[in-house]
């Protein structure tokens, strides 16, 4: 069976000159139109236009043929006459919590690439507080702009809930968080990280692990101090209640001045990287050295770890995959029929540095 350029076979012959009384010099004066593009390419509108809404049925040297063309005309695609051929605005909300954090600012960087590689645009809303009326606004105004769909990067268990009763008609997408049937989700493995943080240190001999928590209600938190308590039961080891941060260098420091002068202290698991590096400062000033005196290992991963004295023992979370599992299990909700919630848990991976060894005495 034959094709025509139009059904997107392959453009016959070198592309057409271009449209009459234009050129590729004086374009910048005159914004090419998508009447332009198909001339230049030897191909039909509608051709051109399927190819601008990613239609599997275009051929890959038609699809070429046509991209050329835009590039040599400097041919900028309405992004409203897409909207109407598509009914799609491809445009995506995005509602973050704490987005300066390095975990969820390394989120939100990577569903920004990953969205603009699939030819969508990011609308970004940051949110200081999370009750049920803030996030119902928040909702109301991406829905206003015409979101096809939304990711919310929710670490806490009342964002959560404010997200379940908010009743979304456009497909959701959680991070950090589980709504069940309600919303598909994407998550670090939190409990396994905190486990093998926990077994590491007990591996080098340590009676027990101490903790710095995370803040309480924020899930990532609350399921590392479960599997921390978790694996230090299983071995037969003490349990002492965990101390309280808030995320930040300054709590873990004064977190750390306490277990700093408590000499049976040897093995301390920080629930991230910023308060592991305020309770190694602590460490320094009680004159405890680490880790011939006390090992620490911290969460996340941050750039900056490895350039710690000494250098430190972390979990890696790899918040770019996260980003990017999420923006395309969205993109594939947005594709295809609609399908029941699914959950995707990304691995871990202890990093073994400098800032832990052998119990003093080992």
């Amino acid at each position: 069976m034959t094709r025509s350029a139009g059904d997107g076979a392959p453009p016959q012959g070198p592309p057409k000159d271009l449209p009459k009384g234009r050129s590729r010099r004086n374009f910048a004066g005159a914004r090419p139109v998508m009447d332009d593009v198909a001339r230049l390419a030897g191909v039909s509108k509608q051709t051109v236009s399927r190819v601008l809404n990613d239609n599997p049925s275009v051929r890959p040297e038609t699809r070429e043929a046509v991209r050329t063309a835009m590039r040599t005309l400097g041919y900028r695609p309405s992004r409203s006459a897409r909207s109407l051929a598509s009914g799609r605005t491809r445009m995506l909300g995005v509602i973050s919590f704490d987005a300066a954090r390095f975990g969820p600012a390394s989120i939100l960087t990577a569903i920004n690439t990953a969205a603009q590689e699939a030819g969508y645009l990011v609308s970004s809303i940051a949110l200081d507080t999370a009750d049920r009326a803030t996030v119902v606004r928040a909702v109301d105004t991406l829905s206003a702009e015409g979101a096809d769909g939304v990711i919310a990067i929710a670490p806490q268990r009342w964002v959560g809930r404010a997200l379940a009763e908010a009743q979304l008609d456009t497909p959701l997408m959680v991070l950090e968080n589980d709504l069940g049937k309600d919303a598909s989700f994407v998550t670090a493995d939190n409990r396994a990280g905190a486990r093998k943080a926990t077994e590491h240190l007990l591996a080098l001999g340590h009676a027990t692990v101490w903790h710095i928590a995370g803040p309480t209600g924020w899930l990532s938190a609350d399921r590392r101090v479960e599997a921390w308590r978790v694996t230090l039961e299983a071995a037969g080891a003490e349990v002492h209640e965990p101390l309280i941060g808030d995320w930040s260098a300054d709590s873990g420091y004064e977190l750390g001045r306490q277990l700093a002068v408590r000499p049976e202290v040897t093995a301390i698991f920080a629930s991230n990287d910023q308060m592991a590096l305020g309770l190694l400062r602590a460490l320094y000033e009680a004159g405890r050295r680490v880790p011939d005196d006390v090992s620490v290992v911290g969460y996340d991963d941050i750039p900056e770890a490895a350039h710690l004295l000494p250098p430190l023992t972390t979990v890696r979370t790899d918040f770019p995959e996260i980003g990017t599992r999420s923006l395309h299990l969205l993109l594939s909700q947005l594709d295809g029929p609609p399908e029941p919630a699914v959950g995707r848990v990304v691995p871990v991976e202890l990093i073994v540095r400098r800032s832990t060894g052998p119990a003093p005495g080992r």
